[in-house]
């Protein structure tokens, strides 16, 4: 991994696109993650007001945008980047382990409403999907989760609330898509077997990540 710490967002964009992916934070390999190649002045930091400044975290919407790689719960249920040479194999090979929700469950209407309405902020999906109680939102996020595993849905960019005075606050809103949806069919349907695909992905996962156990690996691929 890099030694030299990243000081831009165009450097994470390189980066991102050179590695194919990347974690946003620590989890658990030395070194891989976003968070542990950028430059402490990118870092969280509180302010005395009570607010925060964090560069990296108000990154992820241009990083989307401007190099067109994936976002989501990719590995371990963790936020991960992949890089769009890497995604059709990704997602090729997550949905050989993740089939395609069967006709008439949850994780099927969610998929065919994310279709229908293009893209949806997290809450507007889950109230859209019939998760209104009290309790609903952290059963609706592990099917989104799930969903993220499979390569079946994306986010496509985060949505800020502003206040009174037109500036941006908060932690932001993952704007909810599907690959087929932001890049097309061919995006997730490479001319290789998922075994294919996964060779290819653990060879990537080797050069960038030499020193780490075989069952590391195979526990990423999950």
């Amino acid at each position: 991994m890099k030694d030299e710490r990243l000081h831009s967002c165009a450097e994470l964009i390189d980066y991102i696109n050179r590695v194919g992916f990347l974690p946003l934070l620590p989890m658990g390999i030395a070194g891989w993650s976003a968070e542990e190649v950028t430059d402490e002045e990118c870092q969280y930091a509180p302010l005395p007001d009570g607010g925060w400044e964090w560069p990296l975290w108000q990154w992820k919407g241009t990083i989307l945008q401007e190099s067109g790689c994936a976002y989501g719960k990719f590995f371990d249920r963790k936020a991960a980047f992949v890089s769009r040479t890497w995604w059709p194999d990704f997602c090729n090979y997550r949905r050989s382990r993740f089939p395609y929700p069967a006709e008439g469950t949850i994780e099927e209407g969610i998929l065919d409403t994310l279709r229908r309405e293009g893209s949806l902020i997290t809450r507007e999906l889950r109230a859209a999907c019939g998760f209104n109680g009290p309790k609903m939102r952290s059963r609706f996020d592990a099917y989104i989760t799930r969903l993220e595993m499979g390569g079946y849905i994306v986010t496509e960019d985060f949505v800020y609330p502003r206040d009174r005075h037109g500036r941006e606050y908060g932690w932001g809103w993952s704007l909810l898509t599907t690959p087929e949806t932001l890049w097309g069919k061919v995006s997730c349907h490479p001319e290789r077997t998922p075994q294919e695909s996964r060779e290819r992905i653990l060879a990537q996962l080797r050069q960038i990540l030499p020193s780490v156990p075989e069952k590391v690996y195979d526990a990423l691929l999950k």
